[in-house]
């Protein structure tokens, strides 16, 4: 992903649990341009990393874990926090990951009306 050129623009990017394993500052970096290049204007991004009480390693890969303020910082201006909850993950082991999620707009786009986005859904949990 650090490396990819994308070809053409979405309106959302879904990322669940890629970004917890860029825990190098320069993978980050790469990882935010292919995802500005890959993105437009009211883009919204969907962002699932492990929160701050998550596993530190994950198939024996260390992560970097994260909260939503944490991710928007990382983010950076290009992209305001739009909702953000933690949802308990069971792994294939039985042990219980927690994952913070968040979705960032991109600026320069129209927001999307309010209640069009719940992050909650049936089975999630806001914080």
């Amino acid at each position: 992903m650090t490396r990819w050129q994308p070809d053409r623009i979405w309106t959302i990017w879904h990322d669940r649990a890629l970004f917890h394993f860029l825990t190098a500052p320069e993978d980050r970096a790469a990882y935010r341009r292919a995802m500005t290049d890959a993105t437009g204007p009211g883009s919204g991004i969907i962002l699932a990393t492990f929160a701050p009480e998550g596993p530190e390693r994950c198939s024996g890969l260390p992560v970097q874990r994260w909260d939503a303020d944490g991710l928007a910082c990382e983010l950076g201006p290009l992209w305001s926090l739009q909702a953000a909850w933690r949802e308990g993950h069971r792994s294939p082991s039985g042990a219980m990951q927690i994952f913070q999620w968040a979705v960032f707009r991109r600026a320069g786009g129209c927001a999307l009306p309010p209640g069009t986005f719940n992050p909650a859904g049936p089975a999630g949990t806001t914080s």
